[in-house]
């Protein structure tokens, strides 16, 4: 299908920002009652940058900053960028990787002057610490939203990197506006629980997902749906292309990668939730407009065509004169061309 700008009344601009490049996406937006988000870039700015660094006794913390940034230099996921701005920021001479390997969800691998160099989600099991183990001075006193990041060098933890994402000015106002819609509103994310159940609360979202594995968020569509639940996802990444295929209603952000704008059958042109808010509106309007039509051209029939076929001339002798026929076709298709301009109007 021809991709279909869609705007604030219809025609008036480019205002709204949604490209709907399927109708039957539009048709499937009007019945969702649960939307799944992916927190990164949909959520927040998707810019992350780095607010705290916590070292172990036997590394400082540049030399932690300068081995992390420098296996991550091949990395072109958001975190990576932001750990190697910060270096970059305190003037750290980065070193080429070798080895390197990424490991979907978790991390990256990489060899830095012959020293074995991990970076990926925290975990305190793998860091040889119990799970309620308090977090470090450092990590503790960074936003409760921060993604921990931990770092280990030669197979010894070495030091956690926190950083934050700024939510969208627009994200809170869209999500209550969805919410009074009737839409249960779920965040996705690969972040430890405590960082997406703070985000998930300040937002006031109905349900999170959290420590969610690229492979795990088309596990999740699946299972929302397997509940009888008629299913959106909204995402902007790379590994979040399964699972837009894979909803009633695949959302993407338009500042999102390719591939995700390729799986969708929405793409929200400037990444803002508020056109969304819009697109959902306006696809509710169109769904009435066409039962309407329907209406209308069954109303019609209906009349017509017992009067067509002379079902009344043996009781009152009515006929119906082709010229008045055709002209009551012609009203059909004026009535339903006039009520379809209407969503000219629709308020957005």
């Amino acid at each position: 299908a021809t991709p279909v700008s869609l705007v604030p009344g219809i025609g008036r601009g480019a205002q709204a920002g949604v490209l709907v490049k399927d109708a039957s996406a539009l048709e499937a937006l009007a019945k969702i009652d649960t939307l799944l988000i992916d927190k990164t870039g949909t959520l927040t700015e998707g810019r992350p940058e780095v607010v705290a660094v916590h070292v172990e006794n036997h590394i400082s913390e540049t030399e932690l900053l300068t081995l992390a940034a420098s296996a991550e230099t091949a990395s072109e996921h958001p975190l990576a960028r932001a750990i190697v701005a910060a270096a970059q920021t305190r003037g750290l001479s980065l070193v080429s990787a070798e080895n390197f390997r990424a490991d979907i969800g978790r991390g990256v691998s990489a060899t830095i002057n012959g020293r074995a160099v991990q970076v990926g989600r925290s975990d305190p099991v793998r860091r040889g610490r119990d799970v309620t183990f308090p977090a470090p001075p450092a990590v503790a006193s960074t936003p409760a939203s921060a993604t921990l990041v931990d770092v280990t060098i030669d197979g010894r933890f070495a030091g956690t990197i926190a950083l934050a994402d700024k939510i969208k000015a627009t994200t809170p106002a869209a999500i209550r506006e969805l919410q009074r819609l009737g839409l249960r509103v779920f965040m996705v994310s690969g972040d430890r629980t405590a960082t997406a159940q703070h985000v998930a609360s300040e937002l006031g979202l109905d349900g999170v997902h959290a420590e969610v594995t690229p492979a795990r968020k088309q596990q999740l569509v699946r299972e929302h749906q397997a509940r009888g639940e008629r299913v959106a996802f909204a995402g902007d990444g790379l590994n979040d292309a399964p699972a837009l295929a894979a909803a009633d209603a695949g959302i993407a952000m338009g500042t999102g990668t390719d591939v995700a704008m390729h799986s969708a059958g929405l793409v929200l042109v400037k990444g803002d939730l508020a056109a969304l808010v819009r697109a959902v509106h306006l696809s509710r309007a169109v769904f009435r407009n066409i039962k309407q039509n329907l209406f209308w051209a069954f109303f019609y029939n209906g009349l017509g065509l017992p009067l067509a076929a002379g079902a009344l001339f043996p009781l009152f002798g009515w006929l119906l004169n082709p010229m008045f026929a055709s002209v009551a076709m012609s009203l059909s298709s004026i009535s339903v061309v006039a009520n379809a301009l209407r969503l000219r109007r629709v308020r957005l």
